[in-house]
């Protein structure tokens, strides 16, 4: 495999859409999925009415890659060798001792095999990968220390109501219904949540079409949401810039499920035909579906027996993993996380949280020190790396996290945004992410602070 890896050597060029092509106002969104997870609770659970009260501090806790154990609620964050960093039981950091008593004086968590090898969630743990559900982690863990505080009993009912939750808030029928939270105020206020996409980006992929590349969008988002969001962030147009658009993707299911995969539909009116088709034969807009019936339509698009594909998307689970090992897809993937450790994007990224409008309006917390989700974290950490202390406060070397490590191994290469890479040649070559090369390899346009400092100190 060469040690480049560059676009103008793709035949297809695939993005997923939220958080990738469409970037959100991190900290608007954040607090109005909180919100919308916390009203279902309190007002279909009749949970504690104080969940929906938040200080400007309480969003440090709001951190990606943190996995949820469901047999004991506790919050961890897992090293590359399936290690515990650190971890929380509610809010409250455990102390190196207590992390012995979970999880032994190794540190070892028992379920890391699973998780590491399937990417999957189960009913033993529940992995947080992308903003959509993160705040989640936070309410989980205040419900947790209110529980705690009355005496009561901590069990998977909390889970049952979160998933509820979730789907309460997300599911198909949501935006069209005007139902939860979520959707009724995007739909409301979109510039408040969306960042429109700069003229480079616009540029950018019409470059990629003109020189006869062959653009797709694959989202798990409905087509409805997917129009609000594409006509606020490309314009009107936006459908003139795919050849195949598909929503409602089930990702990971749409590349992982074979042979039992999932047929396309086409769609009338945002409402799926009833009857799957049995094939992919031409471009256009459907929804669900499977990468091999893709695959046999790029095959006819491309000429090519087996056309070179490249997918863009900000999430392990749903985009990099499944798209690297069962569609040997080349993966970008999209990691704000790493605008919050130094390195820049571009110039519509740098100003993603200033809003163009007088300070009164602006969101509530703005001035008050509000952490976005993609920063690093006083309780956690970095995203990127961490130390694990053994007993009596000893540290030992920086380890990379499992999400690092998962990066480096299923990404072609990594970016803070694709407006860092928009102006950029499309025969630019980037260094790819390889076993044979040292772990900041791979990163647009720089590694994270983190890395840098860990490959300092090592030997």
């Amino acid at each position: 495999m060469s040690e480049h890896f560059s676009l103008s050597d793709c035949d297809v060029i695939g993005f997923d859409l939220d958080h990738t092509l469409c970037r959100y106002h991190l900290k608007e969104t954040s607090r109005l999925i909180y919100e919308s997870f916390a009203r279902y609770f309190v007002e279909h659970k009749n949970y504690d009415k104080d969940l929906l009260t938040l200080t400007p501090a309480s969003w440090d806790f709001c951190f990606k890659g943190l996995v949820v154990d469901l047999e004991d609620g506790n919050l961890i964050k897992l090293a590359e060798d399936g290690t515990v960093l650190r971890a929380t039981h509610g809010t409250n950091e455990l102390s190196t001792e207590d992390i012995f008593k979970h999880y032994g004086p190794k540190r070892e968590w028992k379920h890391f095999d699973s998780l590491n090898t399937s990417y999957t969630r189960s009913v033993k743990y529940y992995f947080y990968d992308n903003y959509f559900d993160l705040p989640g982690a936070l309410l989980c863990a205040r419900i947790v220390d209110m529980l705690h505080k009355r005496g009561s009993e901590v069990t998977s009912d909390i889970w049952k109501d979160m998933l509820a939750a979730i789907d309460h808030n997300y599911n198909t029928s949501a935006f069209k219904d005007d139902t939860g939270t979520y959707f009724p105020s995007v739909k409301q206020d979109p510039g408040r949540y969306l960042q429109p996409c700069s003229d480079s980006v616009k540029a950018w992929l019409r470059s990629m079409k003109s020189a006869g590349k062959v653009l797709l969008l694959i989202t798990s988002s409905h087509s409805d949401y997917c129009r609000l969001v594409c006509e606020h962030i490309l314009g009107k147009d936006f459908e003139e810039l795919f050849d195949v658009i598909i929503t409602n993707a089930l990702k990971p299911g749409f590349f992982s499920l074979v042979p039992q995969q999932r047929p396309f539909r086409t769609l009338v009116n945002d409402v799926e035909e009833s009857e799957g088709l049995p094939s992919l034969d031409k471009p256009g807009w459907y929804s669900q579906g499977n990468w091999p019936h893709l695959h046999e339509l790029l095959k006819s698009m491309t000429g090519k027996a087996e056309p070179k594909v490249v997918y863009f998307g900000d999430s392990m689970r749903s985009d990099m993993f499944p798209a690297s090992r069962f569609g040997k897809w080349e993966t970008v993937m999209i990691v704000e996380e790493l605008e919050g450790e130094g390195v820049p994007g571009g110039s519509q990224a740098k100003s993603r949280d200033v809003r163009a409008e007088p300070v009164e309006k602006r969101g509530k917390f703005e001035d008050q020190g509000m952490k976005a989700p993609s920063a690093a974290s006083e309780q956690w950490g970095s995203y990127f790396t961490d130390v694990c202390r053994s007993g009596g406060g000893v540290e030992d070397a920086p380890k990379l996290t499992w999400c690092s490590h998962s990066i480096h191994t299923f990404s072609t290469m990594a970016i803070p945004s694709v407006e860092s890479i928009a102006d950029l040649p499309l025969d630019y070559k980037f260094p790819r992410f390889s076993p044979d090369k040292p772990c900041t390899t791979g990163y647009y346009p720089r590694p994270p602070d983190s890395l840098l400092k860990r490959c300092e100190g090592l030997p």
